[in-house]
């Protein structure tokens, strides 16, 4: 079902960290604490992380749930959503960052790159969690790739923690063959430059073993790069051991898909397989990422995928009616809770809908509710 994997930290440890995280918080984030206040749940009262009050993400809309001064933020990331939306606000310092980069790419790198080792002909073990890699090369091993990414570049688009996060990845892998190929529509948009698509993807090494492509992008973006192919007569090959990442819901941006005839028509028209097609589930307002990957754990029998954050971050499955968690098969809201997000707030109640498997949670995708404002925030 999930991998069977031993966390680098274990529950009586993250208990006790986020305790001490919660407190921190509490006493320097004065929006969270009148929230807390207001549920009558301190840190003299709470005794496990599993009672620390969550945030309901919506009300990073709102609230400026920061620990940090005004002259300490130093960037800012704002969700997603549709055009017509208020944006979510996720405050940052550089300390801030340097946490957010070193939790992103750690997780990125286990989930996301190192499975290319398992298929890479090297003596070599696979590196272990947050190991560097040098100079665009995987340590132990000589496979290197190209970088898509179906976004605009970070220039464009500096307040997404999304766009951010492969410029991250770009950087610790040193590709020298990059591409952002996304651009921006005169209402603010993102879309695909198709020319900037065809020449990237186009492009081959001069060599008789090509490197790998890693191509990164929404669900949206896919359906439109899959659409213009189809529309086109066009498929690729990509190189041998080329991965797929993708991540995000539709947010109105493109005909919906389920999931696995997006999967389906990405194999057939970039002919990249099954196992190697990844898929990333992350928000604005966490510093830490959820992966779910059929190599992670291959002799898997469930059909629908298991997503799993790191060891530094717990997840809940909670059910709306008793705001309690559900037991194991149930359907319930998504909650996490993320040791990395230290300055702002760790306990985040997603509108996300998913069912509790193990430690990890399926994905079914955003819960039908009214958007929540004023003191709504303040009930779940």
């Amino acid at each position: 079902m999930v991998a069977n994997r031993q966390p680098a930290i274990g529950n009586r440890q993250f208990s006790q960290l986020a305790l001490e995280l919660f407190a921190l918080q509490f006493n320097h984030n004065s929006a969270y604490r009148k929230i807390c206040k207001a549920r009558k749940l301190t840190p003299d009262i709470v005794e496990h992380w599993t009672q620390i009050p969550a945030v309901p993400a919506a009300a990073f809309k709102e609230l400026k749930l920061t620990s940090l001064a005004p002259d300490e933020r130093t960037a800012v990331f704002h969700s997603s959503g549709t055009t017509e939306q208020k944006s979510s606000r996720h405050f940052h310092s550089t300390e801030s960052l340097a946490v957010y980069e070193t939790s992103l790419w750690a997780w990125f790198e286990r989930n996301v790159v190192t499975p290319f080792m398992a298929r890479a002909p090297s003596s070599h073990p696979s590196p272990p969690l947050g190991e560097k890699v040098a100079e665009g090369r995987l340590r132990g091993s000589t496979m290197d790739f190209n970088l898509i990414a179906l976004t605009p570049p970070p220039a464009l688009v500096p307040y997404s923690s999304l766009v951010h996060m492969f410029e991250v990845v770009r950087q610790k892998l040193g590709s020298t063959e990059s591409a952002f190929v996304g651009k921006l529509a005169a209402d603010g948009t993102w879309i695909l430059d198709f020319i900037a698509v065809m020449d990237a993807l186009s492009s081959r090494p001069q060599a008789s073993n090509p490197r790998p492509l890693l191509l990164l992008g929404t669900a949206f973006s896919f359906v439109h790069l899959l659409d213009h192919l189809v529309e086109r007569n066009l498929s690729f090959q990509l190189p041998g051991g080329s991965r797929v990442m993708e991540t995000g819901g539709y947010k109105n941006r493109s005909r919906t898909m389920p999931k696995t005839e997006l999967h389906a028509l990405i194999t057939k028209q970039l002919g990249v397989t099954p196992g190697n097609i990844i898929c990333e589930y992350g928000m604005s307002e966490l510093s830490s990422q959820a992966y779910d990957s059929e190599i992670q754990n291959p002799e898997s029998r469930i059909q629908n995928r298991v997503f799993q954050f790191p060891p530094w971050a717990r997840v809940q499955i909670i059910s709306p009616e008793t705001v309690r968690e559900v037991a194991e098969g149930e359907t319930g809201l998504i909650r996490v809770f993320d040791l990395a997000n230290v300055f702002s707030v760790a306990a985040i109640q997603t509108e996300d809908l998913g069912i509790r498997r193990g430690d990890g949670f399926e994905l079914i995708g955003r819960a039908q509710l009214a958007e929540p404002r004023g003191c709504s925030l303040m009930t779940i």
